[in-house]
């Protein structure tokens, strides 16, 4: 086998975020009763906080805030949009999301039946993550793949975060691999794909969105299984 270490990415790639999350802040609407307060339309209450997410872990990725304030300002500026400036309320969804989006278990098709065959084909599979610790191995658990990751990387428990080199230098030491016999399996071309390529890996492009690719990776599929031709 050209590769000994197989590692992937977890969100957006094996476990369906965008579908959790979406039940996740679905069940906060409700349980917080936000169309009391006057956010009556649930889908742009979902869409704004997708935007406010995604610049905030982009400013967190870069260094410019801290962890904590990533996971309470999401909500903040997303309750603003409706004219709502309740911090406290804000800081309690933060809590109460991060407790609830981790028991939801909804992973992409063929997610299982891939990591049992390559499992059986004696691949050892790790992953490197863009997330906490404590959330991150109970998305694992609670959707039943757990058992077939050797080492679990996060950026919390690695002090570091995808692109950089160092979370995937560590990732080599914690694992005794190289970049030589290891590939990256990912979903974004700036964290997963550029990492990989920053640490002299070679890469597979999960592209579930069908989206436009600005670089070449070695590899690109369109749904998991597409893995069984490649390994």
């Amino acid at each position: 086998m050209k590769y000994s270490h197989l590692f992937f990415d977890l969100d957006h790639t094996l476990w369906d975020f965008e579908t959790n999350s979406r039940y996740t802040l679905k069940e906060l609407h409700e349980s917080f009763e936000l169309h009391a307060r006057g956010i009556e339309d649930f889908d742009l209450f979902h869409k704004n906080y997708l935007a406010h997410n995604e610049i905030l872990w982009e400013r967190y990725r870069n260094g410019f805030i801290k962890v904590d304030e990533l996971r309470w300002k999401r909500m903040w500026q997303t309750l603003i949009d409706f004219k709502i400036g309740d911090e406290k309320l804000a800081r309690e969804m933060g809590i109460k999301f991060l407790e609830l989006l981790p028991t939801c278990n909804i992973l992409f098709p063929h997610a299982v039946e891939v990591l049992e065959y390559l499992t059986d084909k004696g691949y050892q599979l790790h992953l490197i993550t863009n997330g906490f610790e404590f959330t991150q191995h109970s998305k694992l658990k609670n959707s039943g793949i757990d058992k077939y990751f050797r080492e679990v990387i996060t950026s919390e428990g690695s002090n570091s975060l995808k692109p950089k080199k160092e979370i995937f230098e560590y990732a080599f030491s914690k694992t005794n691999a190289s970049p030589y016999t290891s590939i990256m399996i990912g979903d974004s071309l700036e964290v997963d794909i550029m990492g990989a390529l920053n640490a002299g890996m070679d890469q597979v492009f999960v592209n579930h969105q069908r989206i436009d690719a600005t670089m070449k990776p070695t590899y690109t599929i369109y749904a998991l299984n597409e893995l069984l031709d490649i390994f």
